[in-house]
């Protein structure tokens, strides 16, 4: 295979990630971290994100054009981009209609995703050790505080998304927090969600921006951990995925509701039921026959694409 051929089928390859990552950052639960670390590419997308500083705004004034754009991956980020926001404008319509109307379906697949990238993750843990075992508990321990928190109503102002952006940029690099379940507690969801579909050009630079300001500054920390105490730090990612379980669970009873911005009812508080509970407690079928072939899809989709990974790095 000549090597423009193989340039091309790479680059394709890192836009349909992109896009895989896109489709997960829209449902509030899954992270598209996750499925960055389970495709293989995590640790070059934190490497290619902290090269972004500062001096590089003064090697390009300099001329260092081509320099630059090889320190930063420019190529990898690039596609990689395209992919998350083809995805995010594209998808965003259908995923919403798809949690609306099939969502036992929909989180069943992504909780089968979840359980698998829980074991791809943590069997790159080089060593165990007593901190690593503590950072596994840790943090799912603090993923699950995440999950059963209480979200707040924030007002949908400049600062308010500026702010909310940085902190679910943060979430949605790291594998088992979701930025779109962070922004979901902020009760911001619903608006950027809106703002994607309008195409509000406003909201959504002050959102960019926002997700700059934090991606930068939490990606040089996280890459450094990674570089520094990687079994540690594995470990704890490994944790934030299992604690995570508790949000994606397919089958909820709702305890109570409350109005959004918008003025509909959505859920605030809810409670994980086995199917048959859910089918009794709120009269709906429970599909779980189908829920159980989609959790078994994930797992083999996602072990699929390690397999076809590990052999394109030979």
């Amino acid at each position: 295979m000549s090597n423009p051929i193989k340039r091309g089928l790479a680059f394709l390859a890192i836009f349909l990630k992109g896009m895989a990552m896109g489709a997960a950052d829209v449902v509030p639960g899954v992270s598209g971290g996750t499925i960055a670390f389970i495709s293989g590419i995590y640790d070059r997308l934190l490497a290619a994100v902290a090269a972004c500083t500062p001096n590089k705004l003064l090697w390009l004034a300099r001329g260092r054009v081509r320099e630059t754009w090889q320190a930063i991956d420019g190529t990898f980020l690039c596609i990689l981009l395209a992919g998350i926001f083809t995805s995010i404008a594209s998808l965003a319509r259908l995923i919403s209609y798809l949690l609306e109307q099939h969502p036992q379906l929909i989180w069943s697949f992504f909780f089968g995703l979840i359980v698998v990238s829980v074991l791809l993750v943590g069997r790159q843990i080089p060593r165990w050790s007593a901190w690593s075992v503590l950072a596994l508990l840790l943090g799912t321990v603090f993923a699950y505080l995440i999950t059963v928190a209480v979200p707040l109503q924030l007002p949908v102002t400049g600062p308010v998304i500026f702010l909310g952006a940085a902190i679910a940029i943060c979430a949605m690099i790291l594998p088992g927090i979701s930025g779109s379940f962070i922004l979901l507690l902020l009760g911001l969801y619903a608006s950027v969600l809106q703002a994607v579909k309008n195409f509000d050009v406003g909201l959504l630079a002050i959102f960019i921006l926002g997700c700059m300001a934090g991606l930068l500054s939490f990606s040089r920390l996280l890459s450094w951990l990674l570089s520094h105490a990687r079994s540690v730090t594995l470990a704890f990612l490994t944790g934030l995925l299992i604690g995570s379980l508790n949000k994606v669970w397919p089958w909820k009873q709702t305890l109570s509701w409350r109005e959004n911005s918008q003025g509909q009812l959505e859920p605030l508080v809810q409670s994980n039921v086995w199917p048959a509970q859910f089918q009794q407690l709120t009269g709906e079928p429970a599909y779980w026959q189908g829920g159980l072939a989609l959790m078994l899809l994930a797992v083999v989709l996602v072990l699929t694409l390690e397999y076809w990974g590990r052999q394109a790095e030979r």
